[in-house]
C-alpha cells in the first residue's frame, strides 16, 4: 500500500504534542494501515518498541476490554508514568465509555495517544465534553483518484479515460484494489456495505427493520447530487406499499451519517454569506456503493462525476458546501480560513447551451474568489475570467 502522505504531513508535527490525536474515517478507508505508518515512522526516529502500544478493537485478541475499567487498567499494567509512551487505540469506539479512560490517561500519563473511530460522532458526544479543546482531528477518506494512479504507477501522460470509469464505478477503499475481479470487488463491497449497516448502524441506533434502512440508502443512492426530500423518501416508500413518516426517515439518516457511508453538504446563501438549514444534499463516501446498491437503476454519469469532486474536495481538507445564487446554485463552495474559491462540474460542455447553463451559474457571484467550470472536455473553454479544467487534470494536479 502506498503512504498517505497528506494526512501524515497534517499529522506529524502533533506526533509528541500533549493533545489527543483523532483520525475519523468510514469502516476500511485506511485508517488502521495509516496508524502502521505512524509506528514506523516513530521507530525510526529511535522510539523502542516497548514504548508504542498498539490495540485494535476489532481483534478479537483484546475483546476482553468491555469498558473504560478494562481498558484503563490493561494500559496502567503496560506503562511507566515516569517515561514517554506512544498509544495508539484503533475503532475505539468499540470500547463503552472509553472517554474517560482516555481523559485520565492523558492527565496522569507522560504519553501521546492516537485514536480512530469509524462513526461521526464520535467528537460530538463524552469526547468532546471531556476533552475539549484537547484534541485535534482529521477526518480520512477512501483511496482519491490519483492515490489510485499512484498505486498503479499511472502518470498523467498513461493515465486512460477507461481507468477513470473504472475509478467512478468502483471508487477507492484501499482492500478492493487487492482484488483480481470484477466479481471480487463486487463481493467485497457487498460485505463491507452490509458490516456497515449491521455493526455501524442497526447496532448503534438499536434498530430492528433492516428493509428500512435498506431502501433508504438505495433512495439516496439513486439520488446522489440531488437535493435531500424526506417527503420524496416517504413517497417512495408508498411506491412499494409501506408507511413511514418524516420523523423515521429523519432518525434513520442520522445513523447514517454518521456512519460516515453518506456525508451531507449543507447550503450556503452566497448572497447572504450564511450558512442555510434546508436543501442539504447527499453524498457518497465511496462511489463502489453506488454500483452494489443501484437496484438496476441507471445514475446519471453526471451525478456520479459531482459525487466524485465533492469526494476530492473533502479529500483535500477542505469545508465543502453548496452556493445557493439568487437565480440558483453553484455546485460547490470551498473554504480555506479566509479563502475560498467556487467549483461549477459537468460531465461534458456538449454544446453551446451547457457552456452558457455552467459558466452562467457564476452570473450573479460578483466576488474575485477563483471559478472553476470542471469537465472531461480536453479543449479549454475558459472565459470571463472563470476557468475551466479537464477533471482528469484537476484530479492529479498537486493540491
Amino acid at each position: 500500500m502506498i503512504r498517505r502522505e497528506q494526512y501524515l504531513t497534517k499529522i506529524r508535527p502533533f506526533y509528541d504534542s500533549d493533545l489527543i490525536k483523532v483520525l475519523i474515517g468510514i469502516r476500511r478507508s485506511g485508517k488502521s494501515v495509516l496508524l502502521k505508518q505512524i509506528i514506523s515512522e516513530l521507530s525510526d526516529r529511535g522510539i523502542d518498541e516497548s514504548h508504542i502500544i498498539y490495540l485494535n478493537f476489532e481483534d478479537l485478541e483484546y475483546s476482553f476490554i468491555q469498558n473504560e475499567i478494562d481498558l484503563h487498567c490493561y494500559i496502567k499494567e503496560r506503562v511507566n508514568k515516569d517515561e514517554r509512551f506512544y498509544i495508539f487505540f484503533d475503532e475505539i469506539q468499540n470500547v463503552k465509555n472509553f472517554e474517560k479512560a482516555i481523559n485520565s490517561f492523558r492527565s496522569t500519563l507522560n504519553c501521546s495517544i492516537f485514536i480512530t473511530g469509524s462513526n461521526g460522532k464520535l467528537l460530538s458526544g463524552e469526547l468532546a465534553t471531556h476533552l475539549s479543546g484537547r484534541y485535534v482531528s482529521f477526518k480520512m477518506m477512501p483511496f482519491s483518484f490519483k492515490e489510485m494512479c499512484t498505486l498503479r504507477g499511472l502518470t498523467r501522460e498513461s493515465v486512460r479515460d477507461e481507468d477513470f470509469m473504472e475509478y467512478l464505478n468502483y471508487g477507492g477503499m484501499p482492500q478492493r484494489f487487492l482484488m483480481q475481479t470484477e466479481e471480487e470487488i463486487k463481493v467485497y463491497l457487498r460485505d463491507l456495505y452490509n458490516s456497515i449497516v449491521l455493526k455501524d448502524i442497526m447496532q448503534r441506533s438499536n434498530s430492528r427493520d433492516v428493509d428500512i434502512l435498506n431502501r433508504i440508502i438505495e433512495y439516496m443512492v439513486l439520488n446522489t447530487s440531488q437535493t435531500f426530500s424526506a417527503k420524496s423518501i416517504s413517497k417512495y416508500f408508498e411506491s412499494v406499499n409501506r408507511k413511514v413518516s418524516t420523523e423515521t426517515i429523519y432518525q434513520y439518516l442520522e445513523h447514517i451519517t454518521a456512519s460516515l457511508i453518506l456525508n451531507k453538504a449543507v447550503r450556503y446563501d452566497i448572497r447572504g454569506k450564511k450558512i442555510l438549514t434546508r436543501s442539504d444534499k447527499y453524498y457518497l463516501a465511496d462511489l463502489g456503493f453506488s454500483k452494489i446498491k443501484n437496484t438496476g437503476f441507471k445514475t446519471e454519469i453526471g451525478a456520479l462525476i459531482e459525487n466524485l469532486i465533492f469526494n476530492e474536495l473533502n479529500h483535500r481538507g477542505y469545508e465543502v458546501y453548496v452556493g445557493k445564487t439568487p437565480k440558483g446554485e453553484v455546485d460547490f463552495i470551498v473554504m480555506d480560513g479566509n479563502e475560498r474559491a467556487y467549483y461549477q462540474v459537468a460531465y461534458l460542455l456538449a454544446d453551446e447551451s451547457v457552456v452558457d447553463r455552467e459558466f452562467g451559474a457564476y452570473e450573479s457571484v460578483k466576488d474575485n474568489y477563483p471559478k472553476y467550470v470542471l469537465s472531461l472536455d480536453k479543449f479549454d473553454f475558459s472565459r470571463n475570467g472563470i476557468k475551466h479544467l479537464n477533471i482528469i487534470d484537476f484530479l492529479l494536479e498537486e493540491a
